[in-house]
């Protein structure tokens, strides 16, 4: 299938077959891509062309999910049992796409209250999520990051954003020695599940604000019928999932199906230069 994949790069307006447009300087057989998922589903949803693509093209797919699905339930009397159903339904869906078991990683924070979790240690002596998840990363050795879209989605995809694009880089940092050897992050996507982007990249670039990704993947049909399947594994989900599946038809193009993402710099480096070249242009202070 990796012939069937189409990168672009949208503010530099170039498309080619080459994953690099996507995670640039990828080195097949030393990539390993992590999913950084608030919900169980979210990865596969908004992420899961990049994953096959990644898998595709030498890499290893692993996803963090980061809430334990304790609210997803739809009827009163499966409220004791979901956690447990949606972690069977998720190692199925994951499954069938590539994804093994060991590599789905759960990090267990209630639904609707990651964002009470974030940082080391919280107010109530309990460790937050920085540990466990730099741990997590130093141990795959992540090369790629997937985060989810941190804009007006929902309030646990905001907070896996900030988990992602702030502890992320701390992964590569000479913080937290027992945690495991520091391991660098090459580059990180933003993915949106279904709401819309940010408009932050756009106006820093002077692109229309209706074009908020930076870049894009078009998959082939195919795939997006075997992510259907897999999606059908949630069975507790499925009114969520359908109307899902149906906004999911927008995103047809004509060559095949598109996934859209914002790569961005979670470090940006402060640059002197034009502070130099504004403060010299100014009248001289006696």
């Amino acid at each position: 299938m990796t012939e069937g994949f189409r990168f672009y790069d949208l503010r530099a307006g170039l498309g080619s077959r080459d994953i690099d447009l996507l995670f640039p300087g990828w080195s097949p057989g030393d990539e390993r891509v992590l999913a950084v998922s608030p919900h169980d589903d979210d990865a596969l949803l908004g992420a899961g062309y990049a994953l096959v693509a990644a898998q595709e093209n030498g890499g290893v797919a692993h996803v963090a999910i980061c809430c334990d699905g304790s609210a997803g339930y739809s009827r009163v009397q499966d409220r004791d049992t979901i956690v447990e159903r949606r972690r069977r339904e998720s190692m199925a869906a994951y499954g069938a796409m590539g994804i093994p078991a060991e590599r789905v990683h759960y990090l267990g924070f209630p639904d609707f209250s990651l964002i009470g979790h974030l940082g080391w240690k919280l107010a109530t002596g309990q460790l937050g999520t920085l540990q466990p998840f730099i741990t997590l990363l130093r141990r795959i050795g992540v090369t790629r990051l997937l985060i989810p879209n941190g804009y007006r989605e929902h309030l646990d995809h905001t907070a896996a954003y900030d988990l992602g694009r702030y502890d992320g880089p701390q992964a590569g940092d000479a913080v937290g020695a027992d945690w495991g050897k520091p391991s660098v992050i090459r580059s990180t996507l933003q993915y949106a599940v279904w709401a819309d982007l940010s408009p932050e990249d756009a106006l820093v670039h002077g692109a229309p604000t209706e074009i908020r990704a930076n870049r894009a993947l078009v998959a082939p049909y195919a795939l997006e019928h075997q992510i259907a399947e897999a999606l059908a594994a949630w069975e507790s989900q499925q009114q969520i999932i359908a109307r899902l599946l149906e906004q999911r038809r927008e995103r047809d193009c004509g060559m095949g199906l598109m996934e859209l993402y914002v790569a961005l710099d979670p470090r940006p480096k402060l640059d002197y230069a034009p502070y130099v070249r504004l403060l010299n242009s100014l009248p001289p202070v006696d």
